[in-house]
């Protein structure tokens, strides 16, 4: 950079005519939040730690971005901490409910290793750690299935499974590839009656935690609401960046709280490490964009969704269409499209792999290497092998618009007529 030349403005880049319809995927960060990381980097470049005024400036900064978050959550800035990213979030959640256990064992207990329940439908940070955990013997995991009738992990069903060892229930707010919101709410209530009677039986609290990655910046999150003790939060899911934070219901007091990493003492010894101020300011932004914008996002997601749904149906007739997230009954996310065009050849990749503009996925990113097998979600969901390896997810987001949905669907049909033009030659 030449001597007296103004640094540009953060740009994100474009994508060059193509739509993309990934945003449960990620998103791209918002102009405000790209601003926001760019000014954090050139003007909050300070040590949070240190006590003069670059520090200062710093540990400033870090301190309105936790109120931001607090806000847009109904918690207190205390109940923020910083992590890089959902899956730091979700293993320390996991990690904490195993060592709260263990502490809270009285003299000649024999409850055994601590007892996890999750829903069959959870993201690998949280199935991963689990099975991991079993393998090495240090813990046990129940995976309740999901109802084909609802998509949800009943909460009957996951009270059913829960044993006097259990120490932690984790079920996702919504899903990332069906878009079903699940009864956290209800399962926080049920749980709080029963660790009522399980105080009184001398058995260990049940800790309930909340991986709300999908759900931010689509709905309303309330942790109040949900009575959650913990609640994931991942910033590149709502056009923040890379990293994350976790909400824990007055970390060390009334919720427990184990540190997985031992350092320099920030974040109140609970994640150590210099915070990477202008990452924490870009998703202080954009929880501020959530906090002032959340409806208007929402409603206009909404609306292009049903766009979408009612022009696949059009375009190719309701006989060869199966909306794979349609549960009757069931409260679904407002940007979330999974279905599957029916017939031979027609596998989810394939159709992809012939569109010229559109960007999408068959399903949950992290699954991306697994190839045509169908995926777990939607078989757990009661959909059939033969109707989910032809499964696309959809997912719209702030700015799509009915024209791109229009492009997208002509887009879908030229691949279908294109691979059965070749299946038929």
């Amino acid at each position: 950079m030449g001597a007296g030349t103004e640094p540009a403005e953060p740009q994100c880049d474009s994508l060059e005519g193509r739509i993309y319809l990934d945003y449960n995927a990620t998103t791209p960060l918002a102009p405000e939040v790209a601003q926001a990381v760019w000014d954090a980097m050139c003007q909050a470049w300070g040590n949070p730690s240190s006590s003069h005024p670059a520090g200062s400036k710093a540990k400033e900064l870090i301190g309105s971005a936790r109120q931001s978050l607090a806000k847009m959550l109904g918690g207190r800035p205390e109940d923020i901490i910083f992590t890089s990213g959902g899956t730091e979030a979700n293993n320390m959640v996991i990690h904490t409910a195993c060592r709260h256990f263990h502490n809270s064992r009285k003299t000649g207990d024999s409850r055994g290793i601590p007892h996890i329940v999750t829903s069959s439908v959870e993201h690998d940070s949280i199935r991963l750690p689990l099975e991991q955990l079993g393998k090495e013997g240090l813990a046990e995991a129940t995976f309740v299935p999901v109802s084909p009738r609802s998509g949800q992990a009943e909460v009957d069903d996951v009270l059913a499974a829960i044993q006097p060892n259990t120490c932690l229930v984790s079920l996702m707010l919504a899903n990332n590839e069906t878009g079903v919101i699940m009864p956290v709410a209800e399962l926080s209530q049920r749980v709080c009656a029963l660790n009522r009677r399980r105080a009184a039986q001398g058995l260990p609290r049940i800790l309930v935690h909340t991986d709300a990655a999908q759900m931010i910046g689509k709905g309303r999150v309330d942790v109040q609401e949900l009575g959650v003790d913990y609640l994931t939060i991942v910033g590149h899911k709502f056009h923040g960046p890379r990293i994350g934070a976790l909400y824990i219901r007055s970390p060390g007091t009334a919720t427990p709280l184990h540190p997985m990493l031992f350092g320099g003492g920030q974040e109140r010894s609970f994640r150590p490490g210099t915070e990477n101020t202008p990452m924490i300011a870009g998703l202080g932004q954009a929880a501020e964009l959530v906090n002032k914008n959340w409806e208007a996002y929402e409603a206009h997601m909404r609306d292009v969704r049903d766009y979408l749904e009612a022009t696949l149906e059009a375009s190719f007739g309701k006989q060869r269409i199966r909306f794979n997230s349609h549960f009757k009954g069931s409260k679904r996310l407002c940007n979330t499209c999974n279905f599957s065009i029916l017939g031979p050849g027609l596998q989810g990749r394939r159709v992809l792999a012939h569109c010229k503009v559109l960007l999408a996925s068959v399903g949950a990113a992290c699954h991306s290497e697994k190839g045509d097998r169908p995926s777990p979600v939607l078989l757990s969901c009661g959909i059939s092998p033969e109707v989910a390896q032809n499964a696309l997810r959809l997912s719209v987001g702030r700015g799509t618009t009915r024209a791109e949905v229009d492009r997208a669907v002509q887009d879908l049909l030229q691949a279908v007529e294109q691979l059965e033009q070749d299946q038929a030659s």
